[in-house]
């Protein structure tokens, strides 16, 4: 069994990658409304700042930045999917581990992440977030993905609506407030 281990820095700023276990479901985006509700009453209980985010149907791209005395991810994202998943039916082609431990089967069980070292990783990561629904076919310009936080640039004036139209990678072209 692999021995996962991740770095835990009070307040760090993290980048997080979470995915369904189908990836062929879209139940993130066809359940969006849940999907937020879940991330806000955590939110909550366990404050942490979102930095950028995507969701797309079947994985999501969170950049947090957690209080200056936490280190504890984990348990928030715990929260989200359970929270998620309450009031979904279970996954019938789940496996018998995930049925043995009262899991949904809708989840991955684990997720990435990786903590933001600098300014400089801090913008390629927000920019792989703002492209990802171009870069995985669901749009052609990033401005018309609805759930992303590049709207939220955007009202800013940090972005342009017209940021990465053109693209085949992102560039670096701002720095996140």
């Amino acid at each position: 069994m692999p021995h996962y281990r991740r770095l835990h820095t009070p307040g760090a700023t993290v980048f997080f990658t979470l995915a369904l276990a189908d990836r062929r479901k879209s139940l993130l985006t066809g359940h969006i409304d849940r999907l937020r509700h879940a991330v806000a009453a955590v939110q909550a209980r366990h404050p942490f700042e979102i930095d950028a985010a995507v969701v797309l149907p079947d994985h999501l791209h969170h950049v947090w930045t957690l209080p200056p005395d936490d280190t504890d991810f984990s348990t928030r994202w715990r929260l989200i999917k359970a929270h998620f998943s309450r009031g979904l039916p279970a996954d019938p082609a789940r496996s018998a581990s995930k049925s043995d431990r009262q899991e949904k089967g809708i989840w991955q069980r684990r997720f990435l992440d990786h903590v933001i070292r600098d300014q400089d990783d801090l913008n390629r990561h927000v920019d792989y977030i703002h492209f990802n629904p171009v870069k995985h076919g669901h749009v052609e310009r990033p401005f018309d993905w609805p759930y992303s936080s590049l709207h939220r640039y955007v009202q800013r004036g940090v972005l342009t609506p017209e940021w990465g139209v053109g693209y085949t990678t992102p560039t670096f072209s701002h720095a996140v407030e």
